[in-house]
């Protein structure tokens, strides 16, 4: 089973197979007791389009094609301007 976040133990036990998720453009977050350590990408020269990229997170189970259309949509999404955390914060005190 692919996953962009694993264990160190995890990690060290399947080691060939994540490399070759790496390779196939996919990024793996290694964990210390659930805190983020270090992070697999792939070396540098090494570039996948976008579309390669959303295919593979795909076939991980990571993201879903628009069950409408089934095409990729690459539009950019609008963000507010302000700081992620304080808008955050804003949404969780509507509630």
């Amino acid at each position: 089973m692919k996953k962009n976040y694993i264990g160190i133990r995890e990690a060290r036990i399947n080691l060939s197979k994540l490399i070759k998720d790496v390779r196939d453009g996919m990024e793996i977050i290694i964990t210390d007791r659930g805190t983020p350590v270090a992070k697999l990408v792939p070396a540098q020269g090494q570039t996948l389009t976008l579309e390669e990229r959303i295919k593979n997170y795909q076939s991980c189970g990571l993201i879903e094609s628009c069950p409408q259309s089934g095409k990729i949509d690459s539009s950019p999404i609008e963000l507010p301007r302000e700081p992620a955390q304080r808008y955050i914060r804003e949404e969780r005190s509507d509630e």
